[in-house]
Protein backbone atom coordinates (compact mmCIF):
# COMPACT_ATOMS: atom_id res chain seq x y z
CA UNK A 1 0.00 0.00 0.00
CA UNK A 2 1.47 3.12 -0.94
CA UNK A 3 1.92 6.19 1.85
CA UNK A 4 -1.12 7.92 -0.10
CA UNK A 5 -3.32 4.53 -1.08
CA UNK A 6 -6.14 5.18 1.48
CA UNK A 7 -8.56 6.39 -1.64
CA UNK A 8 -7.80 3.44 -3.99
CA UNK A 9 -9.16 0.33 -4.27
CA UNK A 10 -6.21 -1.29 -6.10
CA UNK A 11 -2.65 -0.74 -6.53
CA UNK A 12 -1.02 1.30 -9.36
CA UNK A 13 -0.05 -0.38 -12.37
CA UNK A 14 4.00 -1.42 -12.51
CA UNK A 15 4.58 0.71 -15.56
CA UNK A 16 2.51 3.60 -13.89
CA UNK A 17 5.15 3.11 -11.07
CA UNK A 18 7.82 2.96 -13.06
CA UNK A 19 7.08 5.86 -15.42
CA UNK A 20 5.69 7.84 -13.13
CA UNK A 21 8.78 7.52 -10.44
CA UNK A 22 11.47 9.98 -9.91
CA UNK A 23 13.36 8.61 -7.08
CA UNK A 24 16.42 7.65 -9.84
CA UNK A 25 17.65 11.07 -10.19
CA UNK A 26 15.89 13.39 -7.11
CA UNK A 27 17.78 10.82 -4.34
CA UNK A 28 20.47 13.90 -5.42
CA UNK A 29 17.83 16.18 -2.87
CA UNK A 30 17.85 13.28 0.22
CA UNK A 31 20.03 15.33 2.34
CA UNK A 32 18.37 18.83 1.38
CA UNK A 33 14.94 16.63 2.12
CA UNK A 34 16.30 15.25 5.73
CA UNK A 35 17.24 19.31 6.67
CA UNK A 36 14.48 20.49 5.79
CA UNK A 37 11.99 17.70 7.81
CA UNK A 38 14.55 18.59 10.22
CA UNK A 39 13.46 21.89 10.97
CA UNK A 40 9.74 20.81 10.12
CA UNK A 41 9.35 18.38 12.92
CA UNK A 42 11.55 21.01 15.46
CA UNK A 43 8.78 23.60 14.19
CA UNK A 44 5.76 21.36 15.15
CA UNK A 45 7.21 20.62 18.26
CA UNK A 46 7.36 24.08 18.92
CA UNK A 47 4.10 24.83 18.19
CA UNK A 48 2.89 21.84 20.26
CA UNK A 49 1.33 20.42 17.17
CA UNK A 50 3.23 16.98 18.11
CA UNK A 51 4.96 16.24 21.64
CA UNK A 52 8.09 17.22 22.00
CA UNK A 53 9.36 13.67 22.66
CA UNK A 54 7.43 12.07 19.44
CA UNK A 55 9.82 15.35 17.57
CA UNK A 56 13.05 14.07 19.31
CA UNK A 57 12.13 10.38 18.24
CA UNK A 58 11.74 11.80 15.02
CA UNK A 59 14.63 13.94 14.27
CA UNK A 60 16.57 10.76 15.53
CA UNK A 61 15.39 8.39 13.00
CA UNK A 62 15.86 11.17 10.56
CA UNK A 63 19.56 11.32 11.34
CA UNK A 64 20.29 7.48 11.13
CA UNK A 65 18.41 7.64 8.17
CA UNK A 66 20.31 10.36 6.28
CA UNK A 67 23.75 8.19 7.83
CA UNK A 68 22.12 4.97 6.17
CA UNK A 69 21.57 7.18 2.71
CA UNK A 70 24.99 8.27 2.84
CA UNK A 71 26.85 5.50 3.25
CA UNK A 72 24.66 3.68 0.29
CA UNK A 73 22.99 1.09 3.12
CA UNK A 74 19.43 2.58 2.26
CA UNK A 75 17.46 0.43 -0.38
CA UNK A 76 15.68 3.75 -2.12
CA UNK A 77 12.13 1.75 -3.97
CA UNK A 78 10.71 3.10 -6.93
CA UNK A 79 7.54 1.65 -5.64
CA UNK A 80 8.06 4.24 -2.78
CA UNK A 81 7.83 6.64 -5.83
CA UNK A 82 10.30 9.66 -4.79
CA UNK A 83 12.59 10.95 -2.37
CA UNK A 84 10.44 12.29 -0.28
CA UNK A 85 8.13 9.34 0.15
CA UNK A 86 11.72 7.00 0.37
CA UNK A 87 12.82 8.85 3.31
CA UNK A 88 9.40 8.98 5.02
CA UNK A 89 8.95 4.85 4.54
CA UNK A 90 12.54 4.40 5.97
CA UNK A 91 12.10 6.31 9.09
CA UNK A 92 8.76 4.44 9.49
CA UNK A 93 10.68 1.79 9.08
CA UNK A 94 13.40 2.87 12.09
CA UNK A 95 11.45 4.80 14.92
CA UNK A 96 7.55 2.98 13.85
CA UNK A 97 4.55 4.61 13.68
CA UNK A 98 5.65 7.42 15.38
CA UNK A 99 7.59 8.70 12.31
CA UNK A 100 4.04 9.28 10.31
CA UNK A 101 3.38 12.50 12.30
CA UNK A 102 6.01 14.03 10.04
CA UNK A 103 4.16 15.15 7.18
CA UNK A 104 1.98 16.95 9.43
CA UNK A 105 1.01 20.27 8.32
CA UNK A 106 2.81 19.95 4.60
CA UNK A 107 2.49 18.15 1.00
CA UNK A 108 5.01 16.73 -1.14
CA UNK A 109 4.57 20.07 -3.09
CA UNK A 110 5.90 22.69 -0.61
CA UNK A 111 8.65 20.03 0.36
CA UNK A 112 9.73 19.37 -2.99
CA UNK A 113 9.98 23.09 -3.75
CA UNK A 114 12.13 23.68 -0.61
CA UNK A 115 14.45 20.84 -1.38
CA UNK A 116 15.15 22.21 -4.48
CA UNK A 117 15.35 25.83 -3.11
CA UNK A 118 18.15 24.21 -0.52
CA UNK A 119 19.88 22.53 -3.24
CA UNK A 120 20.53 25.47 -5.70
CA UNK A 121 21.47 27.70 -2.99
CA UNK A 122 23.90 25.66 -2.38
CA UNK A 123 25.02 25.09 -6.44
CA UNK A 124 24.94 28.49 -6.40
CA UNK A 125 27.68 29.23 -3.56
CA UNK A 126 29.85 26.68 -5.19
CA UNK A 127 29.52 28.04 -8.54
CA UNK A 128 30.42 31.57 -7.78
CA UNK A 129 33.43 29.86 -5.87
CA UNK A 130 34.64 27.61 -9.02
CA UNK A 131 33.88 31.29 -10.83
CA UNK A 132 36.45 33.13 -8.58
CA UNK A 133 39.11 29.79 -8.73
CA UNK A 134 38.68 30.34 -12.49
CA UNK A 135 39.32 34.24 -12.26
CA UNK A 136 41.90 33.95 -10.00
CA UNK A 137 43.80 31.78 -12.87
CA UNK A 138 42.95 34.25 -15.39
CA UNK A 139 44.65 37.62 -13.35
CA UNK A 140 47.80 35.33 -12.55
CA UNK A 141 48.04 34.78 -16.02
CA UNK A 142 47.64 38.91 -16.99
CA UNK A 143 49.77 39.73 -14.32
CA UNK A 144 52.58 37.44 -16.21
CA UNK A 145 51.91 38.80 -19.66
CA UNK A 146 51.57 42.64 -18.84
CA UNK A 147 54.33 43.35 -21.54
CA UNK A 148 53.02 40.16 -24.40
CA UNK A 149 51.58 40.82 -27.50
CA UNK A 150 49.60 39.49 -29.81
CA UNK A 151 46.90 40.39 -32.41
CA UNK A 152 43.81 41.20 -31.63
CA UNK A 153 40.68 40.06 -34.14
CA UNK A 154 37.76 41.67 -35.46
CA UNK A 155 35.85 38.91 -37.99
CA UNK A 156 38.70 36.55 -37.25
CA UNK A 157 40.70 38.77 -39.25
CA UNK A 158 44.10 40.39 -37.74
CA UNK A 159 43.05 44.05 -36.21
CA UNK A 160 44.76 45.94 -34.07
CA UNK A 161 47.82 44.34 -30.96
CA UNK A 162 46.73 44.14 -27.73
CA UNK A 163 48.34 42.81 -24.50
CA UNK A 164 47.41 38.80 -23.97
CA UNK A 165 46.75 40.72 -20.24
CA UNK A 166 43.84 42.91 -21.60
CA UNK A 167 42.88 39.59 -23.19
CA UNK A 168 42.64 38.00 -20.36
CA UNK A 169 41.18 40.63 -18.42
CA UNK A 170 38.12 40.62 -20.66
CA UNK A 171 37.61 37.08 -19.82
CA UNK A 172 37.44 38.23 -16.19
CA UNK A 173 34.94 40.77 -16.77
CA UNK A 174 32.74 38.02 -18.56
CA UNK A 175 32.94 36.18 -15.29
CA UNK A 176 32.49 38.93 -13.21
CA UNK A 177 28.88 39.71 -14.69
CA UNK A 178 28.15 35.59 -14.24
CA UNK A 179 29.08 35.74 -10.43
CA UNK A 180 26.66 38.80 -9.95
CA UNK A 181 24.06 37.61 -11.59
CA UNK A 182 24.07 34.24 -9.44
CA UNK A 183 24.57 36.31 -6.41
CA UNK A 184 21.54 38.30 -6.64
CA UNK A 185 19.75 35.04 -8.04
CA UNK A 186 20.38 34.08 -4.56
CA UNK A 187 18.11 36.33 -2.96
CA UNK A 188 14.86 35.17 -4.82
CA UNK A 189 16.30 31.30 -4.40
CA UNK A 190 16.66 31.66 -0.46
CA UNK A 191 12.85 31.99 0.78
CA UNK A 192 11.06 29.36 1.97
CA UNK A 193 8.01 27.36 0.45
CA UNK A 194 7.55 25.26 2.84
CA UNK A 195 3.96 25.59 4.66
CA UNK A 196 2.42 26.56 1.66
CA UNK A 197 0.79 22.70 2.12
CA UNK A 198 -0.34 21.11 -0.96
CA UNK A 199 -1.34 25.12 -2.09
CA UNK A 200 -3.51 26.79 0.36
CA UNK A 201 -1.50 26.27 3.27
CA UNK A 202 -2.82 23.97 6.30
CA UNK A 203 -5.45 24.24 9.34
CA UNK A 204 -2.36 23.62 11.39
CA UNK A 205 -1.30 26.24 13.75
CA UNK A 206 2.14 26.36 12.42
CA UNK A 207 5.28 29.01 11.93
CA UNK A 208 6.36 29.26 8.91
CA UNK A 209 8.96 31.95 9.75
CA UNK A 210 10.73 29.81 12.62
CA UNK A 211 11.13 26.92 9.84
CA UNK A 212 12.74 29.70 7.31
CA UNK A 213 15.09 30.81 10.05
CA UNK A 214 15.74 27.82 11.31
CA UNK A 215 17.16 26.78 7.36
CA UNK A 216 18.71 30.50 7.44
CA UNK A 217 16.18 31.84 4.92
CA UNK A 218 15.76 35.36 4.27
CA UNK A 219 11.65 35.08 4.37
CA UNK A 220 9.11 33.40 2.98
CA UNK A 221 7.31 32.69 -0.45
CA UNK A 222 4.35 34.88 0.62
CA UNK A 223 1.67 33.18 -1.87
CA UNK A 224 0.55 29.83 -1.08
CA UNK A 225 -0.23 29.29 -4.96
CA UNK A 226 3.15 30.73 -5.88
CA UNK A 227 4.97 28.77 -3.77
CA UNK A 228 4.14 25.62 -4.75
CA UNK A 229 4.13 26.51 -8.75
CA UNK A 230 6.72 28.90 -8.93
CA UNK A 231 10.11 27.49 -10.77
CA UNK A 232 10.97 31.36 -11.68
CA UNK A 233 14.28 30.43 -9.50
CA UNK A 234 15.07 27.24 -11.63
CA UNK A 235 14.53 29.03 -14.66
CA UNK A 236 16.76 32.11 -13.77
CA UNK A 237 19.53 29.27 -12.55
CA UNK A 238 19.74 27.71 -16.19
CA UNK A 239 19.47 30.63 -17.30
CA UNK A 240 22.46 32.28 -16.03
CA UNK A 241 24.01 28.84 -15.94
CA UNK A 242 23.68 28.91 -19.83
CA UNK A 243 25.14 32.44 -19.75
CA UNK A 244 28.34 31.21 -17.87
CA UNK A 245 28.46 28.15 -20.28
CA UNK A 246 28.40 30.28 -23.35
CA UNK A 247 31.28 32.38 -21.65
CA UNK A 248 33.74 29.44 -21.30
CA UNK A 249 32.91 27.71 -24.57
CA UNK A 250 33.96 31.39 -26.32
CA UNK A 251 36.86 31.01 -24.12
CA UNK A 252 37.26 27.81 -25.10
CA UNK A 253 37.26 27.99 -28.62
CA UNK A 254 40.20 30.52 -28.33
CA UNK A 255 42.25 28.21 -26.83
CA UNK A 256 41.56 25.39 -29.22
CA UNK A 257 43.04 27.85 -32.08
CA UNK A 258 45.45 29.07 -30.01
CA UNK A 259 46.75 25.89 -29.44
CA UNK A 260 46.69 24.55 -32.92
CA UNK A 261 50.11 24.67 -35.19
CA UNK A 262 48.48 27.52 -37.22
CA UNK A 263 48.40 29.91 -34.70
CA UNK A 264 50.77 28.86 -31.69
CA UNK A 265 50.57 31.18 -29.04
CA UNK A 266 49.76 28.85 -25.59
CA UNK A 267 50.07 25.12 -24.98
CA UNK A 268 48.21 23.42 -22.55
CA UNK A 269 49.30 21.33 -20.24
CA UNK A 270 49.81 17.59 -21.10
CA UNK A 271 47.42 17.01 -18.11
CA UNK A 272 44.25 18.64 -19.98
CA UNK A 273 44.64 17.20 -22.79
CA UNK A 274 44.67 13.90 -24.71
CA UNK A 275 46.12 11.81 -27.94
CA UNK A 276 45.03 9.93 -30.24
CA UNK A 277 44.52 6.49 -30.71
CA UNK A 278 46.00 5.82 -34.31
CA UNK A 279 47.98 9.26 -34.68
CA UNK A 280 50.68 9.43 -32.48
CA UNK A 281 52.22 12.72 -32.85
CA UNK A 282 48.63 14.47 -31.89
CA UNK A 283 47.53 16.08 -28.82
CA UNK A 284 44.06 17.15 -28.81
CA UNK A 285 42.19 20.25 -26.22
CA UNK A 286 40.07 17.54 -25.86
CA UNK A 287 38.74 19.40 -22.14
CA UNK A 288 38.00 23.10 -24.33
CA UNK A 289 36.29 21.12 -26.93
CA UNK A 290 34.05 19.07 -24.70
CA UNK A 291 33.26 22.23 -22.77
CA UNK A 292 32.17 23.73 -26.02
CA UNK A 293 30.20 21.02 -27.32
CA UNK A 294 28.07 20.48 -23.43
CA UNK A 295 26.55 24.35 -24.03
CA UNK A 296 23.90 23.10 -26.58
CA UNK A 297 22.91 20.61 -23.35
CA UNK A 298 22.64 23.34 -20.96
CA UNK A 299 20.98 25.51 -23.46
CA UNK A 300 18.65 22.88 -24.50
CA UNK A 301 17.61 22.44 -20.32
CA UNK A 302 16.67 26.13 -20.65
CA UNK A 303 14.59 25.57 -23.23
CA UNK A 304 13.02 22.76 -21.89
CA UNK A 305 12.11 23.65 -18.74
CA UNK A 306 10.56 27.22 -20.18
CA UNK A 307 8.19 25.23 -22.57
CA UNK A 308 7.34 22.89 -19.50
CA UNK A 309 6.28 25.33 -17.66
CA UNK A 310 4.32 27.60 -20.64
CA UNK A 311 1.17 26.06 -20.61
CA UNK A 312 0.64 25.20 -16.81
CA UNK A 313 -2.04 26.36 -14.81
CA UNK A 314 -1.62 27.97 -11.29
CA UNK A 315 -0.37 25.44 -8.68
CA UNK A 316 1.43 22.08 -8.69
CA UNK A 317 1.39 20.06 -11.67
CA UNK A 318 2.78 16.57 -12.63
CA UNK A 319 4.73 18.23 -15.38
CA UNK A 320 6.77 20.19 -12.65
CA UNK A 321 8.24 16.39 -12.47
CA UNK A 322 10.49 17.59 -15.14
CA UNK A 323 12.00 20.56 -13.40
CA UNK A 324 14.81 18.38 -12.12
CA UNK A 325 16.95 16.43 -14.09
CA UNK A 326 18.06 19.30 -16.07
CA UNK A 327 18.51 21.53 -13.32
CA UNK A 328 20.79 18.28 -11.21
CA UNK A 329 22.72 17.94 -15.22
CA UNK A 330 23.43 21.61 -15.44
CA UNK A 331 24.93 22.05 -12.25
CA UNK A 332 26.76 18.97 -12.82
CA UNK A 333 27.95 19.73 -16.20
CA UNK A 334 29.15 23.30 -15.05
CA UNK A 335 30.41 22.63 -12.20
CA UNK A 336 32.61 19.83 -13.42
CA UNK A 337 33.59 22.39 -16.69
CA UNK A 338 34.77 25.11 -13.81
CA UNK A 339 37.18 22.62 -11.58
CA UNK A 340 38.78 21.78 -14.63
CA UNK A 341 38.91 25.14 -16.49
CA UNK A 342 40.77 26.75 -13.70
CA UNK A 343 43.66 24.49 -13.60
CA UNK A 344 43.89 24.49 -17.19
CA UNK A 345 44.45 28.15 -17.19
CA UNK A 346 46.76 28.04 -14.32
CA UNK A 347 49.17 25.62 -16.17
CA UNK A 348 49.00 27.11 -19.40
CA UNK A 349 51.94 28.01 -21.29
CA UNK A 350 52.40 31.22 -23.47
CA UNK A 351 53.92 31.00 -25.73
CA UNK A 352 55.43 35.08 -26.02
CA UNK A 353 57.67 35.40 -28.70
CA UNK A 354 55.47 33.58 -31.21
CA UNK A 355 52.52 36.08 -30.29
CA UNK A 356 55.44 39.27 -31.05
CA UNK A 357 56.22 37.52 -34.26
CA UNK A 358 52.26 37.26 -35.28
CA UNK A 359 52.18 40.96 -34.49
CA UNK A 360 55.37 42.00 -36.23
CA UNK A 361 53.96 40.29 -39.47
CA UNK A 362 50.85 42.13 -39.91
CA UNK A 363 48.88 45.08 -40.89
CA UNK A 364 47.56 45.99 -37.53
CA UNK A 365 49.21 48.70 -37.12
CA UNK A 366 47.80 50.46 -40.19
CA UNK A 367 44.86 52.00 -37.65
CA UNK A 368 47.78 53.94 -36.18
CA UNK A 369 49.08 55.46 -39.53
CA UNK A 370 45.83 56.82 -40.28
CA UNK A 371 45.42 58.29 -36.59
CA UNK A 372 49.59 59.92 -37.22
CA UNK A 373 48.22 61.25 -40.12
CA UNK A 374 44.78 62.77 -38.92
CA UNK A 375 47.33 64.40 -35.90
CA UNK A 376 49.27 66.05 -38.54
CA UNK A 377 45.64 67.82 -39.66
CA UNK A 378 44.83 65.52 -42.41
CA UNK A 379 41.04 64.73 -42.39
CA UNK A 380 40.49 61.30 -40.94
CA UNK A 381 38.52 60.15 -44.13
CA UNK A 382 41.31 61.11 -46.55
CA UNK A 383 44.04 59.28 -43.96
CA UNK A 384 41.95 56.15 -44.32
CA UNK A 385 42.19 56.02 -47.88
CA UNK A 386 46.01 57.31 -47.63
CA UNK A 387 46.75 54.33 -45.62
CA UNK A 388 44.45 51.52 -47.45
CA UNK A 389 46.79 52.58 -50.29
CA UNK A 390 50.14 52.32 -48.81
CA UNK A 391 48.59 48.77 -47.34
CA UNK A 392 48.12 47.69 -50.87
CA UNK A 393 51.03 48.45 -51.73
CA UNK A 394 52.86 47.10 -49.43
CA UNK A 395 50.98 43.81 -50.02
CA UNK A 396 52.15 43.88 -53.58
CA UNK A 397 55.83 44.50 -52.76
CA UNK A 398 55.58 41.21 -49.95
CA UNK A 399 56.54 43.66 -47.12
CA UNK A 400 54.65 44.83 -44.13
CA UNK A 401 54.89 48.55 -42.82
CA UNK A 402 57.60 48.74 -41.26
CA UNK A 403 59.29 46.93 -43.56
CA UNK A 404 58.72 50.39 -45.91
CA UNK A 405 61.46 52.72 -46.29
CA UNK A 406 60.50 56.58 -45.48
CA UNK A 407 60.86 57.09 -49.45
CA UNK A 408 58.12 54.66 -49.96
CA UNK A 409 56.18 56.07 -47.20
CA UNK A 410 56.44 59.43 -49.03
CA UNK A 411 55.19 58.93 -52.57
CA UNK A 412 51.75 58.59 -50.32
CA UNK A 413 51.80 61.60 -48.25
CA UNK A 414 54.57 63.92 -47.72
CA UNK A 415 53.47 64.05 -44.11
CA UNK A 416 55.28 61.07 -42.98
CA UNK A 417 58.44 61.17 -41.07
CA UNK A 418 60.98 59.60 -39.70
CA UNK A 419 59.04 59.30 -36.44
CA UNK A 420 56.94 56.79 -37.98
CA UNK A 421 58.59 54.14 -37.28
CA UNK A 422 58.45 54.21 -33.45
CA UNK A 423 54.93 55.25 -33.74
CA UNK A 424 54.02 52.31 -35.80
CA UNK A 425 56.36 49.37 -33.15
CA UNK A 426 53.67 47.69 -31.86
CA UNK A 427 54.83 48.42 -28.05
CA UNK A 428 53.64 52.25 -29.34
CA UNK A 429 50.40 50.73 -30.68
CA UNK A 430 49.29 48.67 -27.67
CA UNK A 431 50.23 51.71 -25.53
CA UNK A 432 48.50 54.47 -27.46
CA UNK A 433 45.68 53.14 -26.42
CA UNK A 434 45.32 55.21 -23.34
CA UNK A 435 41.50 55.16 -22.31
CA UNK A 436 39.97 54.09 -19.41
CA UNK A 437 39.17 50.03 -20.70
CA UNK A 438 41.90 50.31 -23.14
CA UNK A 439 44.98 47.44 -23.40
CA UNK A 440 47.50 50.38 -22.69
CA UNK A 441 50.24 48.80 -20.25
CA UNK A 442 49.23 51.24 -17.31
CA UNK A 443 45.46 50.54 -17.99
CA UNK A 444 45.37 47.39 -17.53
CA UNK A 445 47.44 47.93 -14.57
CA UNK A 446 43.81 49.52 -13.58
CA UNK A 447 41.78 46.86 -14.75
CA UNK A 448 43.89 44.15 -12.22
CA UNK A 449 43.52 46.31 -9.65
CA UNK A 450 39.73 46.65 -9.97
CA UNK A 451 39.41 43.28 -10.58
CA UNK A 452 41.12 41.89 -7.58
CA UNK A 453 39.38 44.44 -5.29
CA UNK A 454 36.03 42.34 -6.65
CA UNK A 455 37.76 38.93 -6.15
CA UNK A 456 38.27 39.63 -2.55
CA UNK A 457 34.37 40.63 -2.38
CA UNK A 458 33.42 37.29 -3.73
CA UNK A 459 35.84 35.49 -1.78
CA UNK A 460 34.28 37.24 1.50
CA UNK A 461 30.52 36.39 -0.61
CA UNK A 462 31.36 32.60 -0.44
CA UNK A 463 32.34 32.55 2.79
CA UNK A 464 29.37 33.84 4.43
CA UNK A 465 27.14 32.49 2.07
CA UNK A 466 28.69 29.08 2.64
CA UNK A 467 27.18 28.82 6.21
CA UNK A 468 23.76 29.75 5.21
CA UNK A 469 23.65 26.79 3.08
CA UNK A 470 25.25 24.79 5.48
CA UNK A 471 22.50 24.53 8.28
Amino acid sequence: MKLWGGRFTKPTNELVDEYTASISFDQKLAQYDIQGSLAHVEMLSKCGIIPAGDADTIKNGLKVVAKKIANGEAELSEENEDIHMNVEKLLIEEVGAVGGKLHTGRSRNDQVALDMRLYLRDTIVTMVDLLVKLQEALLGQAKMNLDTILPGYTHLQRAQPVLFAHHMMAYVSMFERDIERLQDSFKRVNRSPLGAGALAGTTFPIDRQYVAEQLHFDGVVENSLDAVSDRDFVVEFLSNASLIIMHLSRLSEELVQWSSAEFNFIELDDAFCTGSSMMPQKKNPDVAELVRGKTGRVFGHLIGMLTTLKGLPIAYNKDMQEDKEGMFDTADTLKGALALFAPMIQTMEVKKENMYQAVAKDFSNATDLADYLVNKEMPFREAHAVVGQTVLYAIEQGKFLLDLNIEEFKQFSSLIEEDIYQVLAPETVVNARDVVGGTAKNRVEEQIQSAENRWSENQQWVEEFAEKVNV
